[in-house]
Formats: C-alpha cells, sequence, structure tokens
C-alpha cells in the first residue's frame, strides 16, 4: 500500500498544520508525534491530553434481537449490560484464537455501538454479517462518518466540562467509568463515554466527521474556565494551544498527541494491542482475560473451545527491567538455564517508572510474580523480572 492510498482523517489537515509526523497504522495514515512523544505522554500523565482516534470502527447493532445476537458472537454475557454502560470483550473463531477486541456500548434496549480497532474493522464487520443468521438485526458501518475523539489525563474533566452547558457539567462528573451518555459539547450533540486507553481519567467523543476539525480545535484551544489563555492568536488558534500548554494552576495544560504517546501510556497501563499482543493465534485464556468469558451463557462462538481448554502452556505476563535496555517485539525471553521460554510482544523504556517494561507470553510454569528471567537484547542477554500488570495505576499516584 502506498502512501496515497492510506486512509487519512477528516482531521489530517489540523495535525498537518501542528507540525505532526505521521504513520502507517492499520491502513491509516496517522500522526505519530506533534513534537515529543516524551512531552506528550507527560501532558496525559499530569494534565490532560487530546487524541484523534478516527481510525477506529465503529459498528452500530440494532434490532429486536440485537442482545442474543450479541451474546451469541461476543465472549461476554450482553445482556446484563445496562443501557449507557459499555463492556471490553472480543469476538473470536470457533477455536478461540482472537479475531478482535473491542467495546460494546449499550444505547438502547435494542441498539448497540461496537468499536473494533482500525486494522480489523472490515473483517469484524463481515464476520458479524455471516453470522447474523436468523437473527433479527440490522448492522451498520457508521466509521466513515464518525470523528472520535479522546481526551485523557487527570484533568480531562477540567477541559471537557468548559465546553459543556452548565447544566450538563455535573452529570459530566457523574459519569462513571465505562459509562456513556449524549452531551452538548462546543454546541454539537454528541455521545461522551468515560473510557480510555492510557490508564488515566479520560473521554472519547464520538461526533458526525462535518463537526470534527471544530471540535479538535475548540478542545486544543479550550482554558481552564474562568482563566483568560496566557497568549491569544486569534488568526491561529491552534498555534495558541499549543503555546498554551504551560505550567501552572492557573493555566490548563493540554497537548496534542500521537500514537507513540498512545502507545506507551497503555504498555504502562499494562492493556495489550492487537496485532502485537493479541492476534488469531492467542486465546483470551492466554491472554490473561479469563474474567471476560460468559460463563452462564450456554451457548456462544467459541465456547466449546474456550471452556473445555486445558490451561494454555503460555500466558502474557508482565515484565520489569533490572537494567535500562528496552525489551521489543520479537525479543526472545529464557529461563536462568538458558532455555527458550516464550517472547515479549510489546516492550519500552517507561517514561513515567523509569525503567524498561514489557509484555510477554512465557511458558506457564515461568509465570510466577517475583520468577527472574533474561531477554536477549541485540545478542546481550538482561535481566527481566516477571511483574504484575498494571505497570502503572494511576490510584496509587503519589
Amino acid at each position: 500500500m502506498t502512501s496515497n492510498e492510506w486512509r487519512k482523517s477528516p482531521l489530517h489537515a489540523q495535525h498537518e498544520a501542528l507540525g505532526a509526523t505521521f504513520t502507517q497504522f492499520g491502513g491509516w495514515e496517522m500522526p505519530l508525534k506533534y513534537t515529543s512523544e516524551l512531552d506528550e505522554h507527560r501532558a496525559v500523565r499530569e494534565s490532560v491530553g487530546l487524541f484523534d482516534l478516527s481510525h477506529m470502527g465503529e459498528i452500530r447493532v440494532t434490532g429486536k434481537d440485537a442482545v442474543a445476537f450479541l451474546d451469541h458472537v461476543l465472549i461476554s454475557a450482553i445482556a446484563p449490560i445496562l443501557v449507557g454502560k459499555a463492556k471490553y470483550t472480543m469476538l473470536v473463531q470457533e477455536n478461540g484464537g482472537i479475531i478482535d477486541d473491542l467495546i460494546v456500548y449499550r444505547l438502547g434496549d435494542a441498539e448497540f455501538m461496537l468499536v473494533p480497532n482500525a486494522s480489523n474493522r472490515l473483517e469484524v464487520f463481515e464476520v458479524l454479517s455471516e453470522r447474523v443468521g436468523a437473527y433479527e438485526v440490522t448492522l451498520s458501518d457508521e466509521s466513515g462518518e464518525t470523528v472520535l475523539l479522546a481526551v485523557q489525563g487527570p484533568r480531562a474533566v477540567d477541559l471537557l466540562e468548559t465546553l459543556l452547558p452548565e447544566e450538563q457539567r455535573e452529570a459530566l462528573h457523574e459519569l462513571r467509568y465505562y459509562s456513556c451518555g449524549t452531551f452538548t459539547v462546543n454546541g454539537v450533540e454528541c455521545l461522551v463515554s468515560r473510557t480510555g486507553y492510557t490508564g488515566e481519567d479520560g473521554f472519547e467523543i464520538y461526533i458526525g466527521s462535518e463537526h470534527g476539525a471544530d471540535m479538535w480545535n475548540a478542545l486544543l484551544g479550550a482554558g481552564q474556565q474562568g482563566v483568560e489563555p496566557a497568549i491569544v492568536d486569534e488568526e491561529d488558534p491552534i498555534a495558541a494551544a499549543v503555546l498554551n500548554a504551560v505550567d501552572g494552576s492557573n493555566v490548563l495544560k493540554v497537548m496534542p498527541a500521537g500514537l507513540a504517546a498512545r502507545d506507551s501510556l497503555r504498555l504502562e497501563a499494562g492493556m495489550p494491542l492487537y496485532g502485537k499482543d493479541l492476534g488469531r493465534d492467542r486465546t483470551p485464556l492466554e491472554a490473561g482475560m479469563e474474567l471476560l468469558l460468559g460463563r452462564m451463557k450456554r451457548n456462544y462462538i467459541g465456547r466449546s473451545k474456550l471452556v473445555n481448554q486445558p490451561q494454555p502452556d503460555q500466558l502474557l505476563i508482565g515484565l520489569k527491567g533490572v537494567g535500562r535496555r528496552a525489551a521489543r517485539s520479537g525479543y526472545e525471553v529464557f529461563d536462568k538455564e538458558g532455555n527458550k521460554v516464550g517472547e515479549v510482544t510489546s516492550g519500552v523504556l517507561s517514561p513515567t517508572l523509569g525503567y524498561p517494561i514489557a509484555l510477554a507470553y512465557v511458558d506457564r510454569w515461568q509465570t510466577k510474580v517475583g520468577t527472574e528471567l533474561e531477554v536477549d537484547i541485540r545478542g546481550t542477554r538482561h535481566p527481566f523480572v516477571v511483574t504484575p500488570t498494571p505497570f502503572y495505576n494511576r490510584k496509587k499516584r503519589k
């Protein structure tokens, strides 16, 4: 695929104006970073960052059999989800291999929205369509008409409430994790969910693509309520927003953030990435997602394999480096006797924690917390220790 064939976000011009460096991801040309991925990472941990996630998919499922259909095709119990709530789940093959991990939003008694990964959107829609059978449901791929923006960080609610009518601000504060509702943001009615992929508090905003650029500009330009920005440039509000990203108690620091920061943030939070940590060659059990299984459901695609499967030979676990060298995807993992016991799927030198962290599939008998292992990093084996995930937990932040 050439650069001319990559899909572009409806906000591509805004990203170019900010000087973004682009990367190919899931068939899309998306911002990798704007200035420094470390600064963008830090902004999300300390204040608030803004992500364009318009490459993600949005599939609406409606009809009188919507609940029964989703209960049949997804591994989690869908019926108990209340209207206005969301659930992380998976779509799997008959043999339990993961087709995609996705979020399901219940928007009504018989109305749901599924958010698959960018690289899997078409395949997920195709698989769902093949599995409709006699169920009375309608599937609609709304990805092309939807912009998805993520507002992430400890001051995410401060940023978002500046663009809400006063009468909706209390409801925003009271919105629980993995809940969603309709809000008027910057004068536009949209779906807002308290979800994210960074390990921080935050929101995701689903709006029509025709409103995307205005919403992006408004979020970047928003200052703390009642406080004038330190720098105002009416001719270039985006540039002003970047210049206003300064530390201080009276100015709300907000930065645009790209996929590089999103990857290091999600890894610190111990969240797997499809295509690296998840795939058709792995099951939810191997990925440590057994709690997602709808144990009380009598029948769903993949149940026989998952319920009857013996203990997996390998499990996805967290590794903490003793030194400073980061373990990258594909690096081999060894036990202390020199036997290969696994392979790294994701790894980074954690900007927040200051030491290397990684996810890896490792032989089950080597997965106990505290087990000392080694990772071959360019021909030299470096010490790592099996550690619980998430590596970073905002609730334990000092």
